[in-house]
């Protein structure tokens, strides 16, 4: 014997039926705090920033990144 039962209900009175907690107050908290971090992080993303970065680690990771791009861009790095 087989018996299919179908419920029509929205998701929030599916929870609501199985006892589960409505957690929607604490996922809007962290949308907004993930939000806010992106936000105040996005700067990195730009080629300046993330130049000056490199460039604050000295002469040696210049010459590193420049090496990096060299063989990515399919040149040679002369030879030392």
């Amino acid at each position: 014997m087989k018996m299919t039962i179908e419920v029509d209900c929205t998701p929030e009175e599916a929870r609501r039926f199985l006892g589960l907690p409505d957690v929607s107050g604490l996922n809007e908290h962290l949308m907004q705090e993930m939000t806010k971090r992106i936000d105040a992080n996005i700067s990195m993303l730009s080629p300046e920033e993330y130049l000056k970065n490199w460039m604050s680690f000295g002469a040696g990771a210049q010459e590193q990144f420049r090496r990096m791009m060299e063989t990515g861009l399919g040149g040679t790095s002369p030879k030392e």
